[in-house]
């Protein structure tokens, strides 16, 4: 049977090995944290997840049943561009709404749920570029006479 060497690891190396760990279980962490914030649009009082990175961007509402303690999700984006959603995962219709700047530049009422194949998901683009969208429960958009240009403020973050 061979003999086992033992291996030593320099105090820096280690040090090094468990901050990579640490960073690790960190960013895992941080994909399941929601931030929030609270919005006021069309003079109502709209409270939301804020979806600012790349996982949360992908995740969104998908896997969701209901927005449980939330009214919305605001997805914020670093640049304007002519975000596209799809329904992936999705359980119940949502309202797309985009904005630039905190303005309305398009809307997506009613949006249906997407058969439950990938490659078959419709994406759903706004006309113009756009550095924020809010996914809030279909109607809402209609029932609060939303209309290009209205404006969104944000209350508290």
């Amino acid at each position: 049977m061979p003999k086992l060497q033992k291996i030593h690891l320099s105090k820096g190396y280690a040090i090094l090995l468990i901050a990579l760990a640490l960073a690790t279980i960190g960013l895992k962490v941080m994909q399941y944290h929601w931030p929030r914030a609270v919005l006021e649009l069309k003079g109502e009082r709209v409270e939301v997840l804020v979806a600012g990175t790349p996982v949360h961007w992908y995740k969104g509402l998908g896997g969701r049943d209901r927005l449980k303690n939330a009214d919305a999700m605001l997805f914020v984006f670093p640049y304007e561009d002519r975000h596209g959603f799809v329904m992936r995962d999705m359980r119940f219709p949502i309202d797309i709404i985009w904005f630039q700047d905190g303005r309305v530049v398009d809307i997506a009422p009613n949006v249906p749920l997407d058969p439950e194949v990938e490659q078959d998901l419709h994406v759903y683009l706004p006309r113009n570029v756009a550095n924020a969208a809010l996914e809030i429960p279909a109607g809402w958009a209609v029932a609060h006479d939303l209309r290009i240009g209205d404006r969104l403020e944000v209350i508290s973050d």
